[in-house]
């Protein structure tokens, strides 16, 4: 069973921003630690055997320079590797370009942390509109599902199990406190509560099934 207190309660959240050629991009970074050693983690997240199991079916070439297409979402061009520290990306959507980058490190206290940080032009009526739970809920059930394939060790996610756990009360819970969290790190990051909350409110209708809207940046 899942516990999304727990869960959530085991993730770091923060907003920042960074000026690019093109502007002022949002910087948002998500990170936690897994119970298991650097070298595994980083497996977990750069062989495309792995990645399938707890995140999507990936093809392409997975080196500086190739090409990756995660099934039915983003793909883009893997710009720089430094194993078994971090790697960096291009994430394309759509016609959206924006930009992510892993990182991982030994904690001095046992296990390992995972950080992402995901860089993006976002236009001020979709941040107005919905903040950054858009993505980062996604982000959010990312790193659960990776949780959930380290602790097996290594087994497939039973994605069928989690689609119905995803609707059940406690995912919706889960998805939820996700979307409060980023409220939270918004806020910290200067956005005016009340403009966060409603921003909270419209993403979390969102992936739970209520709004006609779609976060889709």
């Amino acid at each position: 069973m899942i516990d999304a207190n727990h869960e959530i309660n085991a993730v770091r959240r923060q907003m920042g921003s960074r000026v690019l050629e093109a502007g002022e991009a949002r910087v948002q970074t998500i990170s936690r630690v897994y119970d298991t050693t650097l070298d595994d983690l980083w497996e977990a997240v750069t062989n495309a055997d792995r990645i399938a199991r707890w995140f999507l079916p990936v093809s392409g070439d997975l080196r500086i320079g190739g090409r990756y297409q995660l099934e039915g979402n983003a793909g883009g061009t893997v710009e720089r590797c430094d194993p078994p520290k971090s790697y960096a990306a291009t994430w394309e959507y759509g016609d959206q370009v924006s930009w992510i980058e892993v990182r991982l490190d030994s904690e001095p206290t046992g296990g390992t942390r995972f950080e992402l940080e995901h860089v993006a032009h976002v236009s001020e009526e979709f941040w107005d509109q919905f903040g950054p739970g858009a993505t980062g809920v996604g982000w959010d059930l990312g790193l659960l599902g990776l949780g959930m394939h380290l602790a097996s060790g290594g087994e497939p996610v039973d994605r069928a199990e989690v689609e119905a756990w995803s609707s059940s009360p406690e995912g919706r819970r889960f998805i939820t406190l996700s979307s409060e969290r980023w409220r939270d790190a918004s806020v910290e990051a200067g956005t005016d509560p009340e403009q966060a909350q409603a921003a909270a409110e419209r993403t979390t209708g969102f992936y739970t099934g209520v709004p006609e809207a779609s976060p889709a940046e």
